[in-house]
């Protein structure tokens, strides 16, 4: 699972620096990444958050309760899911406009970008279904302890990307602005990106069908207890509906900046970018962790092992941290030399990696807080409690946007959205604090916290005083003659190099067990 997690991110990435290159970071890039992010958002509204966090906990049940081992189930489960999303698809494609509109304003200034932007919409929108036939079908395999090959298959989807920007950028001319972008271009950004998350899609079919689930369409739902589904599904909507709602204001204030500041780099692209390579960390350990723990916090649940489940909490939540808490500190520290390293290429200048690199170093901190609460969110969602983890979206959607809007009001556009970055960590970490209060009621006032805590208090120390050093290297290293990504490389090199290793050795001194848990440093 890590290996194909690892190996979807890297080829992620370099689709990314592509696609940065190709594009830019400014508005031009803004119309097409905000385009993109609309079905992911209302794949997850309609049915996504429900799928993620509710029905596999149902699908575990259903397995060991039936007589079928689930079977049927499963048939009723991806049937309602299909129905739903084929619908929602036609919606939304149909009404692009009036949900564009929800993330931007259509005015005289921005009208060109908001045009362009429907137009890429009405192309990646039909992605709404794609996405819930990878979903289902994955978590068909999860419930069935086959994990891998959802992590495997956005690597081809990320191969078909990076063939299509490799076209835009070596075959077309480079549009500068959305004044000037033509049709096929669009056409070929649009389609392209579609029918490859139509590929991971399909790719899954012939696992599936391995681990010996055969598709049937079933619509008898009455009276199958998916009724208790729909029901524990609401309050998952409602958590989902809640962030999107936050991060619907700040793509908006983001918005805002590029449309103020168009080839600066300051605004929604930055930071969609930013965010990406800051969760990558999660991404690759947290939530490797979590796909495997979730079935089994699952089983311990329906059979009445909570100690079980308390154990399984720490120890994830520990050893995710060996290796969360240094790279939260590695963005803080070297954040501005990766922006420039990895997006300095093509469309984007050194200038314009900047504003991306201190948004990156304003995230950071916040990696440790939302890493642990995805962690422990998944303990409600196995007791079968999804009306919790709305709780805490609620209270954490309300800060993060009372801190946006206090940016957007006080910073200028070249800095608000860094604002912004830095407090979606504070939110997060007020998120934390609610859910640990919240689940330690639930098991009975025990967390294991004094033993997490004070792993994670050894981590941050050693992170700290490793960043701060790899931080002064960087800064002292000399700028060679030449490419400035020449520069950024051995100045993230140096620094980098510095933090791992003084890292390595404050572990071993304050004997920092959980870090031998970690591939390479047992």
């Amino acid at each position: 699972m890590a290996a194909g997690t690892v190996t979807s991110r890297a080829t992620g990435l370099i689709r990314q620096v592509l696609q940065a290159g190709a594009l830019g970071t400014g508005l031009l890039a803004t119309t097409y990444n905000q385009a993109n992010v609309v079905p992911a958002s209302l794949y997850f509204l309609l049915i996504g958050g429900a799928l993620n966090s509710v029905l596999v906990p149902q699908l575990v049940r259903a397995r060991i309760e039936q007589p079928d081992g689930g079977r049927a189930f499963e048939q009723r489960l991806v049937t309602l899911t299909m129905s739903v999303l084929g619908a929602g698809t036609l919606l939304a494609v149909w009404a692009a406009p009036q949900i564009i509109g929800v993330y931007q304003s259509d005015t005289p200034g921005n009208h060109e970008a908001f045009e362009l932007t429907v137009v890429f919409a009405r192309f990646l929108l039909p992605q709404i279904f794609f996405y819930g036939l990878f979903g289902v079908l994955g978590q068909v395999l999860n419930a069935r302890n086959a994990f891998g090959a959802m992590m495997w298959t956005p690597v081809l989807n990320n191969i078909l990307l990076i063939a299509v920007f490799s076209w835009y950028a070596g075959v077309m001319t480079a549009a500068r602005g959305v004044h000037d972008i033509t049709r096929a271009q669009v056409t070929l950004l649009g389609v392209g990106t579609t029918v490859a998350l139509a590929a991971q899609a399909l790719a899954l079919v012939p696992f599936v069908r391995a681990t010996g689930f055969r598709f049937r369409p079933r619509f008898d739902w009455r009276g199958t207890g998916m009724r208790a589904s729909a029901v524990a599904a609401r309050w998952t909507l409602l958590f989902v509906l809640a962030n999107l709602v936050a991060a619907t204001v700040v793509t908006r204030f983001a918005t805002a900046a590029d449309r103020a500041l168009p080839r600066a780099g300051v605004g929604f692209t930055a930071y969609t970018y930013a965010q990406t390579i800051w969760s990558l960390p999660q991404s690759v350990v947290t939530v490797t962790l979590v796909t495997a723990l979730l079935p089994r916090m699952s089983r311990a649940v329906a059979e009445h092992r909570p100690d079980d489940m308390r154990s399984d909490l720490s120890h994830v939540l520990r050893t995710s941290g060996a290796v969360i808490v240094p790279a939260a500190f590695f963005f803080v520290a070297l954040g501005p030399q990766l922006a420039q390293l990895l997006f300095a290429h093509g469309a984007v200048g050194a200038a314009a990696t900047r504003p991306l690199g201190q948004m990156l170093q304003a995230f950071g901190p916040g990696l440790i807080p939302f890493s642990a609460q995805y962690v422990l969110l998944r303990a409600f969602y196995a007791f079968g409690d999804t009306r919790t983890p709305f709780l805490t979206a609620l209270w954490t959607g309300a800060v993060q946007i009372a801190l946006a809007t206090g940016c957007e009001l006080l910073l200028p556009a070249r800095w608000a959205v860094t604002g912004m970055a830095a407090g979606y960590g504070v939110a997060c970490t007020v998120g934390l604090l609610g859910t640990v209060r919240l689940l330690r009621r639930r098991l009975d006032g025990r967390l294991d916290a004094g033993r997490v805590c004070r792993t994670y208090g050894k981590l941050g120390g050693a992170a700290l005083l490793a960043g701060a050093a790899g931080w002064s290297v960087a800064a002292l290293c000399p700028e060679p003659p030449g490419s400035p990504t020449k520069a950024a490389a051995l100045a993230l090199a140096a620094g980098g190099a510095t933090m791992l290793l003084l890292f390595l050795l404050l572990a071993r001194v304050l004997r920092i067990g959980e870090l031998r848990s970690v591939p390479g440093l047992r």
